[in-house]
């Protein structure tokens, strides 16, 4: 799991406290009476298989080549091998066995990530479980493989860049003469709402994206402590990792930029809407009513909608294209109207998606957030996308685009309130 963003403090102490944005918000006990996410049964789909192996109804086989259960468990798991990023900085707690010639290897669904260190005894795994949020896993390469929690990972999955909450990150260094981040260490979290030029430090980058520059690619990005000097040179529009190391011991020779690009915006959807899930149950058991907390917790829904709608998207300033086949075959996942259209369809012009809704609202996790949260989620959603709502944080979406969504959600969302598009 990542070591994380060193240039940030893990916030501890309160149980319930929150501040202006979402990443000054504090840690959260996990073991809060009304998580309990050490001790309550997983649901999630790591959790699930493990499941079917005790029972012998799945039985995972070892490949050649040292990729060991990676294809069988990525199989299992419903994980498509397109979807591999490849980061070679040492942010991992395996950072002895990564650097540019053994680029640790993530690939990702909807619910699961899957890290894959070359020679490690163990694979890495992240599930999301609809109400406890993000658990970590381990599998050993052994000859009687079974899953164990991770909660050592938790030093570093859960503070103030996993908005408090056991969750998800993307992370990128920063070259050392870069003055802008002088002052905030040198690694920093990265999503939708960061330009591409301060993006993937760290990280190898497959695909073309034209005079648009980023950080992928420069192998001084080693180190996240002491991280080397900028360099574009053969470091952008990288098509091919032939010569960079060897390939042939990963499933893929690609990094691609458009699964990194979703994997973003997804790290940090599934942060919001785990956290506000853990607020709204805590406040409920705490029996907080008050009007107080109320705000707090409608002030964040506004902050995940805002997410959710690609308000806050840095623009692309020219095309992407990704090299591998993750750009087809994520959209065939669908669901689709009448009119073939889906939130999974990508843009890749002036944005990453086609239509500004998050794909995640089909999620186990936004169905699984408390009533009471996803009611004003949908209310919300239905004042933007009806036009009630044209406030500035919405005056870019157009009429077209909140037809558009407003349409496809209500033709393949199940379990809409009643007169929800009206």
């Amino acid at each position: 799991m990542h070591r994380g963003v060193i240039s940030i403090a893990l916030l501890v102490g309160a149980t319930w406290a929150l501040a202006q944005r979402m990443e000054d918000n504090f840690f959260i006990p996990p073991d809060h009476p009304a998580i309990q996410y050490l001790t309550r049964p997983a649901n999630d789909a790591v959790a699930r298989l493990g499941k079917r192996m005790d029972a012998g109804q799945v039985k995972l086989t070892s490949a050649p080549n040292g990729l060991g259960y990676l294809p069988s468990v990525l199989k299992e798991l419903g994980i498509n091998v397109d979807s591999q990023v490849l980061v070679f900085s040492k942010t991992s707690t395996q950072a002895e066995k990564i650097n540019p010639q053994r680029p640790r290897a993530i690939y990702f669904n909807d619910d699961v990530s899957v890290g894959f260190v070359r020679d490690s005894d163990v694979l890495e795994f992240t599930a999301l479980d609809p109400q406890q949020g993000v658990k970590l896993y381990v599998l050993a390469n052994s000859a009687k493989p079974e899953f164990a929690r991770s909660e050592g990972c938790l030093r570093c999955h859960q503070g103030a860049i996993t908005l408090g909450v056991p969750g998800l990150f993307v992370s990128s260094i920063h070259p050392a003469s870069n003055e802008a981040r002088a002052m905030h260490g040198s690694s920093y979290v990265t999503d939708q709402r960061t330009p591409l030029s301060e993006r993937w430090g760290g990280w190898y980058v497959t695909g073309t994206h034209g005079s648009q520059y980023h950080l992928g690619n420069n192998l001084n990005l080693v180190d996240p402590v002491r991280p080397g000097p900028p360099n574009r040179d053969g470091t952008q529009n990288v098509t091919s990792l032939e010569g960079k190391f060897d390939a042939t011991k990963y499933l893929a020779a690609t990094s691609d930029i458009v699964a990194l690009m979703t994997l973003e915006h997804q790290t940090r959807i599934t942060n919001l809407m785990i956290r506000i899930g853990w607020d709204a149950r805590i406040a409920q058991q705490e029996r907080k009513t008050d009007a107080a907390t109320r705000n707090l917790i409608n002030s964040e829904i506004d902050e995940m909608v805002k997410y959710m709608l690609f308000a806050d998207e840095a623009p692309l300033k020219g095309p992407v294209t990704g090299v591998s086949t993750f750009s087809k075959t994520f959209p065939q996942r669908g669901p689709r109207d009448a009119q073939g259209r889906s939130l999974r369809d990508f843009d890749l012009k002036n944005r990453l998606f086609r239509y500004p809704l998050s794909y995640m609202i089909y999620s186990a996790a936004f169905d699984g957030m408390p009533d009471t949260v996803r009611e004003r989620v949908y209310q919300r959603l239905n004042e933007v996308l009806t036009g009630k709502d044209r406030g500035k944080d919405f005056a870019g979406m157009s009429d077209a685009d909140r037809a558009a969504v407003l349409a496809i959600v209500k033709a393949t969302k199940k379990n809409l309130p009643p007169n929800w598009g009206i």
